[in-house]
């Protein structure tokens, strides 16, 4: 299944920033396919600032894994 990058911003805003789904399948919600959960950790790292990234780990929007994995994604490794 390809992977479009309106769908990918759709994903991140609605984890990260609203709260209305999941990355994964938990809280009741179903999560993204499967070839989504890395390019929308990378699209919220790129959009959103390490606040509002800290803030959607607060709320339970995303679990310490899923901050992890998209602070990494942020601030990359030399």
């Amino acid at each position: 299944m390809a992977v479009h990058s309106f769908r990918t911003n759709t994903f991140a805003r609605n984890i990260y920033y609203y709260g209305s789904e999941r990355l994964t399948a938990r809280d009741g919600y179903g999560g993204v396919p499967a070839e989504y959960y890395t390019p929308v950790q990378q699209r919220a790292a790129e959009l959103y600032t390490d606040q509002q990234i800290n803030e959607a780990l607060t709320k339970g929007y995303i679990n310490q894994v899923e901050f992890d994995e998209t602070m990494a994604f942020k601030y990359p490794a030399v």
